[in-house]
């Protein structure tokens, strides 16, 4: 394997990130690129790592994009586990991706889209050299695949309808491609999922044998796990598959998450559990282990030694962002217990020791994605500090690998000390591209907000910052709203692309941000607005006072939740120049139209009770005939989460108003604006907006 000799320099750029941010520019920082929108995607993105159990080798998807033909291609990369080497293990021109290694560290199984391929697939390719070889042909496709403990079987997710035998899924599929009646009926919800309409597929598990030592053709024949039982994996679940079920180590038992509620319209998550025959298909007959539990279950996931099921568990229903709880059932006895009940953060990223005595987790905590190991006896004990590390995998002498990253560092290959936490880079792929670029640096400040309480803020300085000079500010307002800015290289609203304008930035995690307790959390419900406002407010302030930001040229703006909250400094009192609302909550009545709104929310409809008054508190559009910011809209065709009348809504409304406004409209985009070509545009609307409405005085 190819070595590297780039650790130290990009170990340095790394460090680099942290000196005061007050230190002058050197002479060889500003000979460095700026970090621009463009620069943010030459960057090749490393996904989810998958690690042999001896620890030897590791496996991920990078993927590169091609500006000029506004896409990535994904292929797998392997490394050595102790760090000496890294190759391309896959080139083939179709992406390559959610890489599996077999237990016995032997072969990688992945999913691809090849030649011939109507619909991705299972593939299965020795990691010491080899062709690759396809172990499915299903015209609804492959995901979320995973390996039986003997390696002799995968399981894998399809979308499929239910009414009919997989090799006819294929027939109906192009029926309905060529039709020209279009028309589709629902009784029931989900009607959407963020950028797409659901139709009467289900998401569905299935097996598939693998014998190394046999023919390639013909291909064997395909299971059903769940399928046979009547119940489906969450229909709603279009952005990912692999946490909703678990094998057992003896293969015997599938663990998955269906919806138990038989309401049209209302869910609840519950954790089932079946029987797998000897031939690979799943039994009749599920048995509902959260039956008791009115809120969602998920996340199964079985102890190596098969004892223990571990799941994750929310009390309060239809609150996304309430507390994950660690629970833990033992198969032998029947009981089920919450480890941690005083800790006050959520479970996530789990991986399982070896041993079966402790669990390790990738935590959303003040800012920072953190592994905590989580014994099954004691408290919580945090491994790792500073920068986030997530995509946790573990090898059998419990040896962690994942993904590190910080605002100045993507996601970088890492081996992890369990002990120390003591992160090892094996990766180098962007070394030299980021060795030649002009980051900032960056801090993490606390100020006092709403109600006298501490709030965790980011800021990032431009490159050469120096406090004797006057900087114009851009507020960062995250969506969400239980979504924290976490100590990551985001390649949307990137605070350092920012930065190469010329401004600092900060992302306030005012109330309601995830990852610092659940009563902080839940502090803004059922009013979104008031104490995010103050947050912002009380920031914007405390940068006001600062001698070197420039308070008559500070600008703010954020997506999803973060574009309502927008909207509603919009009508009130604030000291922006220009606003950026994307994606904008701007009415509460028509936001009905959302995806998740096909179920009754939390607290019931505007209709109910006391709730017009909490609509007409915390709608910005009523605010409306306060509107006076120049503010730049944003919004993508496809987005059913905020659907895009709410951009339209907004729009209109400034310009009946007379306010300065422009609208940027992505015909091809959804929630996120996620093609190369046009992520760069909107950086560039962005800034023309700023260079318009926030010039230097």
């Amino acid at each position: 394997m190819f070595r590297s000799t780039s650790l130290a320099l990009t170990a340095a750029l790394c460090a680099a990130a942290f000196v005061p941010a007050f230190a002058p520019a050197s002479a060889h920082a500003q000979s460095k690129v700026p970090f621009t929108a463009e620069r943010s995607w030459q960057i090749q993105r490393i996904g989810a790592p998958s690690v042999s159990r001896d620890g030897r080798t590791v496996v991920a998807p990078v993927t590169r994009f091609a500006m000029d033909e506004d896409k990535g291609y994904t292929d797998l990369w392997v490394w050595n586990g102790d760090g000496s080497g890294q190759r391309a293990l896959t080139t083939d021109p179709a992406n390559d991706g959610e890489p599996a290694i077999s237990p016995d560290g032997r072969h990688v199984a992945f999913v691809s889209q090849r030649s011939g391929d109507k619909a991705p697939q299972l593939y299965v390719m020795p990691l010491g050299g080899g062709e690759a070889r396809r172990l499915t042909e299903l015209a609804t496709g492959v995901q979320s695949i995973k390996w039986f403990e003997d390696g002799r079987r995968l399981a894998f997710v399809s979308r499929v309808f239910a009414d009919l035998p997989l090799a006819e899924q294929g027939k109906r599929l192009d029926e309905r491609k060529d039709r020209k009646m279009t028309g589709m009926v629902w009784d029931g919800g989900p009607v959407t999922a963020w950028d797409q309409y659901l139709d009467e597929r289900q998401f569905h598990v299935f097996s598939v044998a693998f014998d190394a030592a046999g023919p390639a053709t013909p291909l064997p024949p395909v299971r059903a796990l769940t399928q046979p039982s009547g119940r489906e994996l969450p229909r709603g679940a279009v952005q990912g598959t692999a946490g909703h079920y678990a094998l057992s180590p003896d293969g015997r038992e599938l663990a998955f998450v269906s919806d138990a509620d038989p309401a049209i319209a209302r869910s609840n998550n519950d954790v089932f559990v079946l029987a797998i025959g000897e031939d690979g298909s799943g039994a009749t007959q599920a048995r509902n282990l959260t039956e008791a539990n009115p809120a969602n279950d998920g996340n199964p996931l079985y102890s190596p030694d098969g004892r223990h099921l571990a799941f994750v568990q929310q009390r309060i229903r239809g609150f996304y962002a309430d507390k994950g709880r660690l629970m833990l059932l033992d198969r032998r006895g029947g009981s089920t217990r919450e480890l941690f009940a005083d800790w006050d953060r959520s479970a996530g990223g789990l991986v399982w020791a070896r041993d079966g005595r402790r669990l390790y987790g990738a935590i959303d905590d003040a800012g920072t994605v953190r592994v905590y190991e989580l014994p099954l006896q004691g408290a919580p004990r945090k491994v790792t500090a500073e920068r986030s590390h997530s995509a946790l995998a573990i090898t059998d002498s419990g040896r962690l690998y994942g993904l590190r990253e910080s605002f100045v560092e993507p996601p970088t290959l890492v081996r992890i000390d369990p002990g120390s936490g003591a992160s090892t880079k094996l990766s180098t792929i962007n070394d030299a591209l980021l060795a030649a670029t002009d980051f900032g640096t960056y801090e993490s400040v606390t100020y006092t907000g709403a109600n006298g309480q501490p709030i965790q803020m980011w800021v990032n300085y431009p490159p050469g910052f120096d406090k004797s000079k006057k900087y114009p500010f851009f507020m960062l307002i995250h969506g969400g709203p239980h979504n924290a800015i976490t100590d990551g290289m985001a390649f949307r609203w990137n605070a350092q692309v920012f930065g190469s304008w010329g401004y600092v930035t900060a992302w306030p995690n005012f109330h309601g941000s995830s990852g610092f307790g659940q009563a902080f959390a839940d502090s803004i419900n059922p009013e979104w607005a008031e104490k995010p406002y103050q947050d912002v407010i009380k920031a914007a302030d405390w940068f006001a006072a600062q001698p070197w930001i420039d308070r008559e040229r500070m600008v703010a703006g954020g997506g999803s939740y973060g574009g309502y909250l927008t909207s509603v400094i919009l009508g009130r009192e604030h000291p922006f120049q220009a606003l950026v609302a994307h994606a904008a909550v701007y009415n509460l009545y028509t936001q009905y139209a959302a995806d998740f709104a096909s179920e009754p929310g939390r607290f019931g409809g505007f209709w109910e009770g006391e709730n017009r008054s909490v609509v007409e508190r915390n709608s910005p559009h009523l605010a409306a005939a306060k509107f006076k910011t120049p503010t730049l809209v944003v919004h993508g065709q496809t987005d059913l989460r905020v659907p895009v009348n709410h951009g339209l809504e907004l729009y209109h409304t400034l310009l009946n108003r007379g306010v300065p406004t422009r609208l940027v409209y992505y015909p091809n985009e959804n929630h996120w604006v996620l093609k190369p070509q046009n992520s760069v545009f909107w950086y560039q609307q962005v800034q023309r907006w700023f260079e318009e409405q926030n010039p230097p005085r």
